[in-house]
Parts: C-alpha cells; structure tokens; sequence
C-alpha cells in the first residue's frame, strides 16, 4: 500500500519538472557552449573555415595529436587488462597500493602530473643532464608529451574493467587452466571476451582524453608552433593571436571528437547490455 502510494506520487509532476530542468542545465552548460563554436568557426564563411586545416602549424598540431594517442592509448590499455587482471583475478600483498597507485592521476592536477616529468627530465632534474649528456631530448619534445599523456589517462581502461572482472570471478579461466589452457589462450580465449565491451569503453574514453589533454601537455611541450603543439594547444596559440575562426575551427574538431566519442559509449553501452540480456537467459543445462 505505500509502495502503490509512493508510486502514484512520483508518477506526478515531480519527473517531468527535474527532467526539464536537467535538459536546460545540459543545454545552458554543453548546448550553448558547442552552438558558439560552431557559429563562430563559420562566421566567415566554409571557405576561410577549411583553410584553418591547411595551415602547416595545424596540420603538425593534428598529426602530433594523432601519435600521441596511437602511443599513449595501446599502452594503457595494456597495462589496465593486465592491472585488472591481476587485481581481480589474484590475491597478493600490495594490491590496495596498487589501487591507490592507479587512481592517484585522477587526484592530481594535470598540471602537476606534467611537472613530475619536468622534475624528472628536465634540464635540471634528476636525470636531465645524463639525458642532455647523450643527446636525448624528452621535455619540450614529443616524448614527453607521451609521458604526460600517458600518466593522465592511465587510469581509465583499468577503472573500466576492474569492477567487472571482480564481479566475474576467476571460475572461467580456473575451468580453463584445468582443461590445458595457458596463460596466453586463457587471457585470449576467456578473459578478453568476457570483457571487451568494457576494454572498447575504457579505451574509447582513454583516446578522447588523449587527443583533449591540456594542462600535462602544455607544461611538457614549450608550446614549439608546428613541432610541440598539439591540437588543444593549437586552439590556444590561435586564440591568443586573435585568429578566432581559426581557434574555434580546431576547436569543432575536439568537439566532433566529443560527440563521435559519446556516440560510440551509447552503442557500445547498448552492445554490452544486450550481450549480458542473452546470456542471461540462455538455458542452462
């Protein structure tokens, strides 16, 4: 009885009101803001906003960009399957550090997660003279870029798939060892596809912050036009030089990255679902 009075209270007003207010919190703060650039990147015509991509500083932001994520996204994907792996899969000492260790970027300015590496190689770090020594340049060049790439979105595949495996067990893969499986078949043949909705997910994510990183790279890259600058940072510099369709028509890439990324999470979210729905009501023997 006063679960049936509850329901009828809450099928009431109550949802259509928060519903609209949350549709116009979302269109004041993510609408409004994508409306401007678009508006502003076209204000001077299709014309003037494709010969912002010809230029030769963006075409070195976008390539930049490009390499940064091909490098940094792999890596952490592989280091989130096996940090996940072993996190759920197995006991042993020093598991709640490893947690700790994974989560600590997302605690961390990104500024400051580009400053560890200039306190590590830079000129006067720990390691800058021996680097400077042999001719090896990492701060204000793309491999640091990589580096304070790579620390900033290191925990995102991994936070992606530790809850799942944890949820699974290990009862797949301890079936698999016991028919002759190893290590490699085990992880190819059953753990990966038991997860790679969430490994796409984590991934996809992963790449979007990759491609959208600011303040790691800004600290590690010496803002070098056409050499250190990636793609945000393009958006920058145009800004700064008062070259506003330029600035918001680098702009509309990240912002298509943005939409083709939240896209992508719906369908994979509506993959993933529909997988876990047909195994759960497949007969069991």
């Amino acid at each position: 009885m006063i679960i049936t009075a509850a329901r009828r209270r809450i099928d009431g007003p109550i949802p259509w009101i928060l519903a609209v207010v949350a549709v116009a919190w979302l269109a004041l703060i993510i609408g409004a803001p994508l409306a401007t650039i678009l508006v502003q990147a076209a204000s001077k015509g299709l014309a003037t906003f494709l010969d912002a991509f010809k230029e030769p500083d963006a075409l070195a932001a976008i390539r930049l960009t490009l390499l940064v994520a091909a490098i940094a996204v792999p890596l952490n994907a592989a280091f989130g399957l096996a940090a996940a792996w072993s996190i759920a899969k197995f006991d042993f000492r020093g598991k709640s550090l490893l947690l700790t260790l994974i989560d600590l970027p997302l605690s961390m300015s990104p500024v400051v997660s580009g400053l560890v590496w200039v306190l590590l190689f830079g000129a006067r770090g720990w390691f800058g003279p021996w680097l400077e020594a042999g001719g090896i340049k990492i701060i204000f060049a793309a491999p640091g870029i990589v580096l304070g790439t790579i620390l900033v979105t290191v925990p995102l595949v991994a936070r992606e798939l530790i809850p799942l495996m944890t949820e699974q067990g290990a009862e797949e893969e301890l079936a698999a060892v016991t028919l002759g499986a190893g290590g490699w078949t085990t992880l190819r043949r059953v753990t990966i596809p038991n997860v790679r909705w969430a490994l796409l997910h984590g991934v996809l994510l992963c790449n979007a912050r990759a491609m959208g990183e600011f303040g790691a790279v800004s600290v590690l890259s010496g803002h070098i036009r056409g050499l250190t600058e990636t793609l945000p940072l393009h958006v920058e510099a145009l800004y700064n030089d008062y070259d506003f369709v330029g600035a918001f028509a680098a702009a509309t890439l990240l912002a298509g990255l943005a939409i083709v990324t939240l896209i992508a999470k719906a369908a994979l979210e509506r993959l993933g679902s529909g997988d876990h729905n047909h195994a759960s009501e497949a007969p069991r023997s």
